[in-house]
């Protein structure tokens, strides 16, 4: 199995936080970064293929996953338009490093060891949702009818319940899926989400919902997220030290 994470976007939302390095270097505490923290715990679970989508400031980025001193295969692969594209479009632009089975992520999202255990242990392809967590308007949704997943996007709210793009993706489904993003991008569908092009072949790449319910699974997308996350870990740090200081 291989990791895609996508690391092409310009964190315009970040402010001056993305004004030196691409949003991924985001610092979460003092000893770990968005995607250290991801590459960790890809590390942990035994994930060791990498695939890493990069644009803005891509030399820094590269340098830095080569200093985290992770026994890991990195491929790098750039977005040449990652200004005028979206994420649709960097899939595209790695397809040739991708007929796998795939771990699909965002390079902003947070995560909890157990969520990714719990989406490894899974039998079928499946994306990480909460039935807990309330609808937000910024956020994907997913409309799941007879226990798979529908549609994804943003615009869903009607049998919907919050998603987040972490994904496991079996060869034979992820190539349904791929398939079609080469379609919407050779068709100069770019500027949309890979999303799009999965809700038009739903009914054949068969992903199934994993329920995270409470625990951490989220984007970063501004900085009021950014605070809520550090929050979270630290009360996630605390919450461990507590259990473990109970069995000592």
């Amino acid at each position: 199995m291989k990791a895609l994470i996508l690391n092409s976007g310009m964190g315009r939302r970040m402010g001056d936080l993305t004004s030196k390095y691409p949003k991924c270097m985001t610092k979460i505490s003092e000893e770990e970064t968005i995607l250290s923290r991801q590459l960790k715990l890809l590390h942990q679970c035994g994930i060791s293929d990498i695939v890493i989508t990069t644009g803005f400031f891509d030399e820094v980025l590269v340098k830095y996953c080569g200093s985290l001193d992770l026994s890991l295969k990195y491929t790098f692969v750039k977005n040449p338009i990652y200004d005028k594209t979206n994420y649709i479009y960097s899939i595209y632009t790695a397809r040739e490093y991708l007929y796998d089975d795939i771990l699909l992520l965002h390079g902003d999202l947070v995560f909890e060891l157990c969520v990714l255990q719990d989406l490894l242990k899974q039998h079928n392809s499946c994306m990480a949702v909460s039935s807990t967590v309330p609808l937000s308007p910024k956020d994907f949704k997913a409309v799941i009818k007879d226990g798979l997943i529908q549609k994804i996007g943003v615009e869903f709210f009607s049998d919907a319940v919050a998603a987040q793009p972490l994904y496991k993706i079996y060869r034979q489904d992820w190539e349904v899926w791929l398939d079609r993003i080469i379609i919407y991008c050779e068709n100069g569908q770019v500027q949309c989400y890979a999303e799009d092009a999965f809700n038009e072949i739903s009914h054949r790449c068969l992903i199934y919902p994993m329920d995270f319910m409470d625990h951490l699974c989220a984007e970063i997308d501004t900085p009021e997220d950014l605070l809520l996350i550090k929050a979270k870990l630290s009360y996630i740090g605390r919450d461990r030290e507590r259990r473990r200081e109970r069995i000592l």
